[in-house]
């Protein structure tokens, strides 16, 4: 995840006379748990730079083009190398007009530190209709400025959860700090009229003849308009780095923000009621929303304003509790705004539904990573990576499927013995002409640790997931090679998938493994078996030790003794058995034409029976409406009651319920109908696929999923 925050032309991000914007940026952003992947683009002079990632976007004088469009254009080449997951603009809503047009589908945010109306980009309603529609979050530095947004738009925007606001924030400083206030007034900003400077001038002279123990500080300046103020107990500092004027509010007690103008916001009453000034404002813009306790001024004048400093210094109690209030109710600090800041981009609004945005509207490209077994004419076409791959077909996304058995077989040569590196470099050529925003991969050993990691850091916004169908049980077949293969890349994966419950297993430690159930699909489980009669009773196929279709010699499996076992012990039933005693397995259509004749279909797995594991021929069985029998131990129970499936304890319980149902026809049909209903209900490949993208996204989800229990 990268986020990009570009400030405005020409805005100071140096300790060296920092701006307003880059203050706020600089104080949130270092504390953020975002740090790592932002990165500031800005246009600074000065050598010396905040001590973040920043990139500093030079330009050359260029008599036929502004040099805002130059620098916006600029960045717009660096951002399509840089592909941000969140573009950031700062208080330059004109930005955004022209980032839309070069880059689509990109996520803005703009914030808003000015008046909305007298900045170019949304002085018109047009425009800021267009801002709504570009913009997935806007957000105002105060309800004043949000309210000036929303003037001339209908009533549909006022509620609208793009808006948000968030204050500028301070350092909070301690209460005993009171304790050393001097007898200073404080006034800090242009030294004009339109902060109320004139009005001051006059009003701070009549207070320091009256009170000649106090003293006044001024820390500004102004070239434009000469307001003259001189007395010998006030101080004319000019203007002041950041950290001087800190020091200055932490001496002062009474501080002065009586702006005429409508103030956005207000910067300088903010960070006097931190160091526990007592703060006089007027009520113009947003200023009456920085301070929780302070004198408001509703009628700037001299005579008002007099008034009011003078109450301050001759009510020492009054003074000293504003003081003390400005500290103790001060709440917006750099961790909470930073907080609420990493809130916004994490939570639905911005870092879990990045790609999630997209899939909601149904344009994920995923690209799946599987064996599609391309080279086995068919034989294996009804494989789960296909059933997952239509799932997410039919969601809407699109989905590149990428064989990797396949491709290695092809290949393959005397100097690349395996493949393996043909493959490895394949998938990264895909993965840099496709820019998949999801990754998942099936059983892709092929594919190394290293090349992922490798596709992780090219592809910083990709997402990646892993399934897994084989045994996971200790004594099964392949237990250590299985569970090697799952834990070599989980740490790179943003979601694992597994056909067994991930809590039966003590090696998965993290959150994002999850128990998915073998999909059904609506397109290959077309069968429906208890509509019809059946003449044989019990089907099984075993594949296990397959090599090209055909049953390899000496190879043992210990369910051939249970199935053995089992005909001895139930006589009178029909069973067809194939994969076994010399019985060739059967393969795509000759499958589905075999089963098209049984009453019920045995879900034996290899191993011992653990939670919720089970193969693939689970769906085959249920899909195309036979009877399933299935141990209890699987504990399928938690999904499916017995009017669904058929729960065995022992493998003399299993041959009395098959012969029970053998015989009664209403029973057999009522089961099959049940079992299918509810397994291409709640198992289907839509919901297993969209299961997948959601718990990778790591969003909350809408759908109902019986199995995320």
């Amino acid at each position: 995840m990268n986020i990009s925050i570009l400030l405005p032309y020409k805005e100071n991000f140096s300790p060296e006379y920092p701006g307003a914007v880059s203050l706020f940026v600089y104080e949130t952003t270092k504390i953020s748990k975002f740090k790592k992947n932002i990165t500031v683009f800005g246009n600074t002079i000065y050598k010396k730079k905040f001590n973040l990632k920043y990139i500093n976007i030079d330009l050359k004088k260029d008599l036929f083009t502004s040099q805002t469009k130059l620098y916006v254009k600029k960045f717009i080449n660096l951002e399509r190398e840089y592909e941000s997951s969140i573009i950031e603009i700062h208080n330059r809503p004109s930005y955004i007009h022209i980032l839309n047009s070069n880059l689509k589908n990109r996520v803005y945010t703009l914030y808003f530190h000015n008046d909305p109306l007298s900045m170019d980009g949304s002085k018109t309603i047009e425009q800021r209709k267009k801002l709504l529609k570009y913009c997935y979050k806007i957000i105002f530095n105060s309800a004043w400025s949000k309210k000036r947004f929303l003037e001339g738009l209908e009533n549909k925007f006022v509620n609208s959860n793009k808006l948000l606001i968030f204050y500028q924030s301070a350092k909070k400083n301690n209460v005993s700090i009171i304790k050393s206030k001097k007898k200073w007034i404080t006034f800090v900003g242009k030294l004009n009229k339109a902060k109320g400077y004139d009005v001051f001038a006059k009003s701070i002279v009549k207070v320091l003849n009256k009170h000649p123990n106090w003293k006044a500080m001024i820390i500004g300046d102004e070239k434009r308009e000469k307001i003259s103020l001189k007395h010998k107990n006030a101080t004319i500092l000019g203007f002041k780095k950041h950290d001087e004027v800190l020091k200055i509010f932490s001496k002062t007690s009474i501080t002065v923000a009586c702006s005429r103008w409508e103030e956005p916001f207000g910067r300088t009453s903010l960070e006097a009621s931190a160091n526990g000034c007592a703060v006089i404002i007027t009520n113009k813009g947003g200023l009456p929303e920085t301070v929780t306790d302070a004198k408001i001024i509703n009628k700037l004048n001299e005579k008002t304003l007099t008034r009011t400093i003078t109450s301050l210094i001759t009510n020492n109690n009054l003074r000293r509790k504003l003081q003390s209030l400005s500290i103790k109710n001060f709440y917006l600090t750099h961790q909470f705004v930073s907080k609420n800041i990493d809130q916004y981009r994490s939570e639905k609004l911005f870092l879990d539904k990045i790609i999630f945005i997209k899939a909601k509207k149904k344009k994920l490209r995923i690209l799946h990573v599987t064996n599609f077994n391309e080279r086995l004419d068919g034989r294996l076409f009804f494989n789960t990576g296909r059933r997952l791959n239509n799932g997410f077909i039919r969601l809407g996304h699109s989905v590149l499927g990428f064989s990797d058995r396949d491709i290695q077989k092809y290949y393959k040569s005397f100097k690349d013995f395996k493949g393996s590196k043909i493959l490895n470099d394949k998938l990264k050529k895909t993965c840099y002409n496709y820019k998949p925003d999801l990754i998942i991969t099936g059983h892709a050993d092929l594919i190394s640790k290293e090349q992922i990691h490798e596709l992780k850091e090219e592809n910083p916004n990709t997402k990646f997931a892993q399934w897994f169908l084989d045994p996971l049980n200790k004594k099964g077949p392949d237990y250590e090679r299985n569970k090697s293969r799952i834990m070599d890349k989980i740490d790179l994966m943003d979601g694992t998938f597994i056909t067994t419950c991930p809590s039966a297993l003590n090696f998965l430690k993290n959150d994002n493994n999850f128990f998915i159930p073998n999909p059904s699909d609506n397109s290959f489980e077309t069968l429906n078996n208890f509509k019809k009669s059946c003449s044989v009773d019990v089907f099984f196929a075993l594949s296990h030790g397959v090599h090209r279709g055909k049953l390899k010699t000496g190879k043992i499996d210990d369910r051939i003794l249970f199935l053995n076992k089992l005909k001895e012990l139930t006589e009178d039933v029909k069973f067809d058995i194939y994969g076994i005693n010399k019985i060739q397995p059967i393969w795509a259509d000759h499958y589905f034409k075999t089963i098209y004749n049984c009453k019920m279909g045995l879900n034996l797995s290899r191993g011992n029976a653990i939670k919720y594991y089970s193969s693939d021929r689970i769906t085959q069985i249920v899909g195309n409406g036979l009877v399933c029998l299935i141990d209890e131990k699987t504990q399928y129970n938690n999904f499916f009651n017995n009017d669904e499936m058929v729960f065995y304890r022992n493998i003399n319980d299993l041959s009395e319920k098959i012969k029970k149902i053998s015989r009664d026809e209403k029973l057999r049909k009522k089961i099959g109908h049940n079992g299918k209903k509810k397994y291409m209900k709640y198992f289907n490949s839509n919901l297993v696929s969209q299961y997948i993208i959601e718990k990778t996204l790591g969003v909350k989800s809408k759908n109902f999923y019986l199995w995320d229990k």
